[in-house]
């Protein structure tokens, strides 16, 4: 019996990095991953060459640094300088990069676009940029070649809740008002036509690519687990432990946490353990003046970090815009259970049967929420055993890396098939889910 052949896969990951966070560290983490299930050549950009070289792979052969910072590193430059502040202004950053990261695709092409015509790659797989609003012109090349190509995961856009607008003020997110202006850029509905799959992150970038790429449209997460990098399991003892990890900024809710808290504090019945730092940090220790049990850890390197959330019940995260909610899923692979906002991300990986998910109101409703919770998981923590193994288990059976390479090579198996792809939903109860609406 013949084995089954591996599909040979171009992974373009522009942003891609085992050493950094975010977007980089998803772009590596697919990329490596998907050589489980297809013989995959990786193409970055040269700032990653190092940290590639670094993680044992070879470049030529496993990898193509391209460079592309003589267009790149001032085009950045230019977004540090108006996104008015380190880590605000997201919507303006996306904005430059869509100026800036066609010249990438065009030395992409340059570099294998006679390979990609020759049939010397089965699929071509452009996994970053992340952002919807970035089109390709890889996609309509790839088509003329007659070569599949698939788009994703894709993530982001997801609207400001109402009554966050002083939230919204505080991250210099001023280009988010006309963000979806996107959807009249030149070549956006040329790269959803010739896309053979749109690999969709979340439901609500699902929605909002859905024309006119509705029939492509797969629904897979874009954050996955790493169980060499999370590999502790949660043992809390005591009162009710809670874990805040993020940024001390005015949309990850920080200051909501504290006053659903403030009673609980002050009776001896709740200990808080906030990991990270930010702009907030002064004002949240004047908040905390006079409550036992609250510790400002700053930031910690991973592997406190774990150690402190491991020592929580619940990660308590009242964040209100969370694209992907990666730190929720860090904290259900170490059975910690999540008590988030019922919105974007975190409202999308958390189910009744893994964690706590409040409803999404007005600031006040929202602390309001958290504050009930908190006290009916104080007066009876008993059902917190059960919800921790479940969140493990989900995590291990949709969200390792690998399964997430075992989900995204069901997809190379469909467009390599030459026929639409039914459209599943990986992690719904019944396996199938319906397109979303356009």
């Amino acid at each position: 019996m013949n084995p089954v052949k591996r599909p040979r896969v171009l992974a373009i990951a522009e942003a891609a990095n085992p050493e950094w966070v975010s977007v980089p560290l998803v772009g590596w983490s697919l990329a490596t991953a998907l050589r489980d299930v297809a013989d995959v050549h990786i193409v970055t950009q040269v700032r990653n060459r190092d940290a590639f070289l670094r993680a044992g792979l070879r470049e030529g052969s496993d990898f193509t640094a391209i460079d592309s910072e003589a267009f790149a590193r001032p085009m950045w430059k230019l977004a540090e300088r108006l996104r008015m502040g380190e880590g605000k202004g997201w919507t303006m950053v996306q904005a430059i990069n869509a100026i800036s990261y066609p010249h990438f695709e065009r030395l992409v092409w340059k570099r294998f676009g006679d390979a990609i015509t020759a049939g010397e790659y089965d699929v071509v797989h452009r996994i970053t940029p992340l952002s919807p609003t970035i089109s390709s012109s890889l996609a309509g090349k790839c088509a003329a070649a007659g070569v599949p190509f698939v788009l994703g995961p894709l993530n982001g856009g997801v609207p400001w809740p109402k009554g966050f607008e002083a939230e919204r003020r505080a991250e210099k997110e001023w280009l988010s008002y006309i963000r979806s202006a996107y959807k009249l850029l030149p070549g956006r509905g040329a790269t959803l036509r010739h896309a053979s799959a749109v690999l969709a992150g979340s439901r609500h970038t699902a929605a909002e690519v859905a024309r006119p790429g509705k029939d492509k449209i797969v629904y897979i997460p874009e954050n996955g687990i790493d169980p060499a990098r999370f590999n502790r399991c949660a043992a809390p003892t005591g009162v009710l432990r809670g874990g805040f990890v993020g940024r001390l900024v005015p949309y990850k809710g920080p200051d909501m946490l504290i006053e659903a808290a403030a009673p609980l504090l002050r009776a001896g019945r709740m200990k808080l353990e906030i990991i990270g730092d930010g702009p907030m940090m002064p004002a949240l220790k004047a908040l905390a003046q006079g409550l036992e049990g609250i510790t400002f850890h700053g930031w910690k390197p991973h592997q406190e970090v774990q150690d402190i959330l491991a020592s929580c019940h619940l990660l308590t995260f009242p964040s209100i815009r969370e694209f992907g909610g990666g730190v929720v899923l860090e904290a259900m692979a170490l059975g910690v259970v999540p008590m988030i906002v019922d919105y974007a991300g975190p409202g999308e990986l958390v189910t009744s049967e893994v964690g706590i998910k409040v409803p999404c109101g007005t600031r006040q409703e929202i602390a309001q929420g958290f504050a009930e919770a908190l006290t009916a998981l104080a007066d009876d923590p008993g059902p917190l055993p059960a919800m921790a193994q479940a969140a493990r288990d989900r995590v291990q059976s949709h969200f390792l890396w690998s399964a997430k390479a075992r989900q995204v090579a069901r997809v190379y198996d469909w467009v390599l098939a030459g026929r639409p792809a039914p459209v599943p939903d990986f992690f719904g109860q019944d396996g199938v889910a319906p397109r979303p609406r356009a």
